[in-house]
């Protein structure tokens, strides 16, 4: 099987600008041109001094696209674009073969776009596309579960075992792999652009990910949570293997539960896993053996293959000291943590230990509790009482993008000297912001991220990532 290619998706809302955006683009093996959406329609003038092969795409509304007109219409765009010349046109499954399919078979990708996910519809679905004889048959459909990728990567690995050209995609943040992993699923080529739910840019699939290195044996990691759309972790990780020039990529999977991700892990044979909220507890739940921190706080961030099982350990604890200990001597702290989930137990264990007095608030007074037992620390108010704290640590996801525009805290309420928010992204949060308005200092949490992620490389790699790498990419 050859090495997938690369397809950019390229849309405008007038000729000239569909030409000038089909001539900009890089990193192409092939380019979709959209014609739907374009008001002075020139077909011929689309395609016309393309350097890059097209192929050619008018998708009517009822199908997800901006072609409004009738469906004669549409067919006649689509004719005129073979008779133009367009190496592929994209022609939408009705459930029965279109006369053209016959004719222009070689130049034809037959396009199923399905409202829902359903396993069993997948292979009856495939093969009477496949019977019509066209040249590539893709299929997308949204996926909310990445176990929803894997009968869709034994389907396209069999239609590839058969030297059949398919593209088989999970539309939304859980179909991330199968976007960034085409070779894992068989696929011809895969898409990037920013048309479609999930898709990526040709830039960053190629560089980041490094789309057209990675084949089927490459070693497999990633992020795992619900959202991980907003983690920098994959720009870290990435830069890392590539420095160490380790064939390996690292993903971005948006599961919906611990279960989710490693029946997938399973299915995919993944390495090693950041794990980031909600799953840190349920992780460790999971694993066969972890390390002393994880132990003590009951979550884990990392994890890793060890033959047939799972090994954990927290990296949280030594990445939210680092950065800290620069700044600020913990020792007879009043110290107050929001939150009660893996990073609260991590950065309310480590305050404890470095001689800090600590409250745990969240608005759930009993995982509050919960928390503050585990490591030590005492249970305070939520929000907490003014004049109680030095340093605040928040430890929630509040303020996380893209709902950047909130705080866990009112700005009034912000009175002690020093705050630390392990938010990263965006940096400085609101809550920097106010805080730094308020007269404290304050402290994002990227560089905790990047000292936790260095040791979470080393674990899994047994080598410490190059000086500099991680925090340049993040």
């Amino acid at each position: 099987m050859q090495r997938p290619q690369l397809c950019v998706t390229v849309t405008a809302g007038s000729t000239a600008e569909l030409r000038r955006r089909r001539d900009a683009t890089v990193d192409a093996d092939l380019i979709e041109l959209r014609l739907d959406g374009v008001r002075d329609l020139d077909v011929k003038g689309a395609i016309q001094g393309r350097q890059t092969p097209v192929i050619v795409t008018c998708r009517g509304v009822r199908d997800g696209g901006r072609f409004d007109g009738s469906e004669n219409e549409r067919r006649r765009l689509i004719d005129e674009a073979l008779t133009c010349g367009a190496e592929f046109v994209d022609l939408e499954w009705t459930g029965s073969p279109d006369p053209r399919i016959a004719a222009e078979a070689s130049r034809v990708v037959l396009s199923s776009h399905l409202s829902t996910f359903d396993a069993s519809e997948l292979e009856p679905c495939y093969r009477a596309m496949r019977a019509t004889g066209a040249a590539v048959v893709k299929i997308a459909a949204p996926v909310d579960h990445l176990m929803d990728l894997v009968p869709m990567a034994v389907l396209g690995r069999r239609a590839a075992v058969n030297d059949e050209r398919a593209v088989l995609l999970g539309m939304g943040p859980a179909g991330a792999p199968s976007r960034l992993l085409a070779s894992r699923f068989g696929a011809c080529w895969s898409y990037a652009g920013s048309v479609a739910p999930g898709q990526f840019s040709a830039a960053r699939m190629v560089r980041e990910f490094r789309y057209r290195d990675i084949g089927v044996d490459s070693e497999l990691y990633g992020v795992v949570g619900n959202p991980v759309g907003h983690s920098v972790s994959p720009a870290m990780h990435n830069a890392g293997f590539a420095a160490a020039g380790r064939d390996a990529v690292y993903l971005p999977l948006t599961a919906a539960d611990a279960d989710d991700f490693f029946g997938f892990a399973e299915a995919f044979g993944l390495t090693g896993a950041s794990v980031t909220a909600p799953f840190k507890g349920a992780a460790f739940e999971r694993v066969a053996t972890t390390d002393d921190v994880g132990r003590r706080i009951g979550a884990v961030n990392t994890v890793r293959r060890c033959g047939e099982d799972w090994q954990g350990m927290n990296s949280d604890v030594p990445g939210f000291l680092e950065p800290l200990t620069d700044r600020l001597a913990c020792k007879g702290l009043r110290a107050t943590v929001l939150g009660a989930g893996g990073a609260a137990r991590a950065a309310a264990l480590a305050l404890v230990e470095g001689g800090a007095s600590v409250d745990v608030c969240a608005r759930v007074k009993a995982r509050a509790e919960e928390t503050a037992g585990v490591c030590g620390a005492q249970v305070g108010t939520f929000p907490p009482v003014p004049g109680s704290w030095d340093l605040l640590v928040n430890a929630t996801p509040v303020g996380t993008s893209p709902k950047s525009d909130v705080s866990p805290m009112p700005s009034s309420a912000l009175d002690g000297g020093f705050v630390y928010d392990l938010v990263y992204n965006p940096n400085p949060t609101r809550l920097m912001r106010e805080a730094a308005a308020q007269g404290c200092a304050t402290l994002g949490g990227l560089e905790m991220l990047v000292a936790q992620a260095e040791r979470q490389f080393e674990w899994w790699t047994g080598a410490r990532p190059a000086d500099s790498v991680f925090a340049t990419a993040a």
